[in-house]
């Protein structure tokens, strides 16, 4: 059985940065056909963004703001140069946003995750993501078919109508979410039917815990996750290795500090931004709110790329305190107007039945005039009165977390 996908995957680390760094000026020159990226990127020059540091001097473009953008220019926000009947199927999800799927196979680019799992020609597919509407049945569907496997379009719940296709075709495999595969296979033991055709399985959209992990190894069954999204497909897949999500080919990742497009050093938690090298439909540093870390040196199942551990929750920590919102955008301006600082934390409570704002800050030398001077900015950024600790340094945890809301109404 070939071990990988490609030669892609084992190359170099520096010739794969050297070939990611020398498509981009093609890649923006593409994207900037569209009327939408021309405004959202203003006057530059492709030419120019030929390494991941001129990459990160462009703005993110966040997920969330596209239900918005898609509204005032409909259907894509303009953000897309090819015209909608020039791709193969459209879907929408919840927002609602509008995706586009391109008419090349494996659009999505899961057949390579599909591939680090265990799947290869001849195999069938329980697929059992929806495939109404939204791309996510489609994202596996077409990368089985890539690799030529037989798909079974089943889509989420009938559990019973299920259960009794895997015992007439015997599907080798499964895709969905974990806690569906487990629906499936405790139907399968109270009613004594016959689900043992299944031995592998690729799952995302849910969170998939230790526990549930070894218990759908116990059940006979390997397991692996996929991180995709509607508007990219494939970001990042598991392997034999367990030891963190590899990132696809095709994909530039970076990890920014929350509320910026500041990418933060390995190992740093931060929200996930994508560029997909894909000219019918380019995504340039797409913020999708996730949060994640990346893992220092390469597999051990030998593929080469950046890994990340994995989903570790959402960037997204704005609140609102005293009447008034206070975003990590927000934070992260108080950390660029004090440079000698680390890790930085708002801590908000109720004290008194009243809103309190505490700002945690790792420092080197600490003192009263530091904490004055970071409680002035505190008060300039967020209109907002707070208290300064000075703690230091590697004090703060390492989540991503810059907004820490520890009230509770109950």
């Amino acid at each position: 059985m070939a071990e990988f996908f490609d030669a892609r995957e084992t190359r170099d680390p520096e010739d794969r940065e050297r070939d990611l760094a020398a498509r981009l000026p093609a890649l923006v020159a593409a994207a900037l056909r569209a009327p939408g990226w021309r405004r959202h990127l203003g006057d530059v020059d492709p030419r120019a963004i030929d390494s991941r540091a001129a990459l990160a001097r462009l703005p993110v473009l966040r997920k969330g703001d596209l239900i918005a953008l898609q509204k005032q220019a409909p259907p894509f926000a303009e953000l897309v140069p090819e015209t909608p009947g020039l791709f193969g199927r459209l879907f929408t999800s919840p927002g609602p946003i509008y995706e586009p799927e391109g008419r090349h196979d494996d659009a999505w680019r899961s057949a390579r995750g599909l591939f680090a799992a265990g799947f290869r020609r001849g195999d069938i597919l329980l697929n059992t993501f929806s495939y109404h509407l939204t791309p996510g049945g489609f994202i596996l569907d077409s990368g089985a078919r890539a690799l030529g496997c037989a798909v079974i379009p089943a889509g989420p719940g009938n559990t019973e109508q299920q259960l009794d296709i895997v015992g007439q075709l015997r599907p080798s495999g499964y895709s969905g979410t974990p806690d569906f595969l487990k629906i499936l296979l405790d139907a399968a033991t109270a009613s004594g039917r016959d689900v043992s055709s299944i031995r592998k399985a690729v799952v995302s959209g849910a969170a998939f815990p230790p526990t549930l992990q070894a218990e759908i190894k116990a059940r006979g069954i390997d397991a692996y996750q996929l991180y995709a999204t509607a508007d990219l497909g494939l970001i990042a897949y598991e392997t034999a290795a367990r030891d963190g999500l590899i990132v696809n080919e095709d994909v530039l990742l970076e990890v920014v500090r929350p509320g910026t497009g500041d990418p933060v050093a390995h190992g740093e938690v931060g929200e996930v931004v994508v560029t997909s090298f894909d000219d019918h439909h380019p995504w340039i540093r797409l913020a999708l709110g996730d949060l994640t870390a990346v893992l220092p040196g390469t597999s051990a199942c030998g593929r080469t790329n950046v890994r990340i551990k994995g989903w570790l929750g959402r960037a997204d920590q704005t609140t609102k305190v005293k009447g008034m919102f206070v975003r990590p955008e927000q934070i992260a301006e108080i950390a660029k107007r004090h440079p000698e600082l680390g890790r930085i934390r708002l801590v908000v409570a109720r004290v008194g039945e009243a809103d309190a704002m505490t700002l945690r800050a790792e420092a080197a030398q600490r003192s009263d005039a530091l904490a004055a001077a970071i409680g002035e900015s505190l008060r300039a950024i967020t209109k907002l009165g707070g208290s300064v600790e000075i703690v230091a340094p590697g004090a703060l945890p390492n989540d991503g977390k810059v907004i820490d809301d520890t009230r509770s109404y109950r």
